[in-house]
């Protein structure tokens, strides 16, 4: 009798297990996301899930700044509970819905309580392409004379933007490693998917700004103050430091020369190769939207410490 009730305990366990693993499955992968609060305009996010050992674990994009890990997941009543492990007060938690041909809704908790945010996301496209055989030859997308083909975006009524001696100038006067009140950030008309980009920035001392490939991937420049690598001038923002060793060379110009083909990405600083085509898991914060299977337009950032300079900034996009 003890060896049946034994197996009995154990055939439950495993019945628990599966159950689990075929209600967390459909769950797992990469999610687009966009988060709508109570108040105030949508805004992008994402999400990674995994399984291990039966365990879901993952990551998600806030609003800003990097990706940090979940706390955890379990499946409560069908839906999928995700802690964020934010903040220092009562958990904050997504209550997300099965996904249904490959969308998913949910809502933000903070505590038992609903605090008005809700989510709707995409199941992230994979993006695999194979190079191009052929480029279009390089052409200017500024022309040194005026911002024709540029919009200032964010806090448009600080636009600090301006062309200059040839330069795209973020004329932001600000202590150095101190965010500006709220300065424009800076954006193309043009849309583009994949392309080669040639561009030259001239980054202060303890300057801060931003290259975001299709508005959503971000190329850094300048510094964070050496905390983190993930954080420093020429990384793939909170995904791939730069080379160990590399210099910041702030105060004087320096080049990028990017290529980007579906997520796959390849870096040159000054001739020297900083990324070799990595992908890129999803979009960074501030990006402008989650819609990755877009093309979406040059972004650069304004709203940090100025005096950024850029110049010199071509494009090629795949011959047809």
């Amino acid at each position: 009798m003890k060896n049946k009730i034994v197996f009995a305990s154990l055939l439950a366990a495993a019945f628990v297990s599966t159950v689990t693993a075929q209600d967390t499955k459909a769950f797992l992968g990469r999610w687009d996301l966009t988060s709508t609060p109570a108040t105030g305009k949508p805004y992008p996010q994402w999400l990674e899930l995994t399984e291990n050992g039966g365990k879901v674990e993952g990551r998600v994009q806030p609003r800003g700044g990097a990706w940090h890990p979940i706390a955890g997941a379990h499946v409560e009543s069908g839906k999928l509970i995700v802690d964020l492990g934010e903040g220092t007060g009562p958990a904050t938690v997504w209550e997300l819905t099965t996904p249904v041909a490959g969308k998913l809704t949910g809502i933000e908790k903070r505590g038992d309580a609903a605090d008005g945010l809700t989510i709707a996301g995409a199941k992230a496209p994979s993006l695999d392409r194979p190079m191009p055989k052929a480029w279009t030859k390089p052409r200017p997308i500024f022309d040194g004379k005026d911002l024709n083909g540029w919009e200032p975006i964010g806090n448009v009524e600080n636009n600090k933007w301006i062309a200059r001696n040839g330069e795209l100038v973020n004329d932001n006067p600000e202590t150095p490693g101190k965010r500006g009140p709220g300065a424009a950030n800076i954006k193309t008309t043009e849309k583009f998917q994949d392309f080669k980009l040639h561009i030259e920035v001239n980054c202060p001392e303890g300057g801060n700004s931003g290259i975001y490939l299709r508005g959503r991937y971000e190329l850094q420049v300048g510094t964070e103050g050496g905390k983190l690598p993930t954080h420093e001038m020429g990384a793939i923002y909170s995904h791939y430091p730069p080379p160990a060793g590399s210099e910041l060379g702030l105060g004087k110009w320096t080049t990028f020369d990017v290529t980007f083909v579906g997520r796959h990405v390849t870096v040159l600083r000054d001739g020297k190769v900083y990324h070799d085509n990595v992908e890129i898991p999803g979009p960074t914060g501030g990006a402008l939207d989650s819609n990755e299977a877009e093309p979406g337009p040059f972004f650069l950032q304004g709203d940090h410490h100025g005096v950024i300079q850029y110049r010199n900034i071509t494009i090629s996009v795949p011959k047809k």
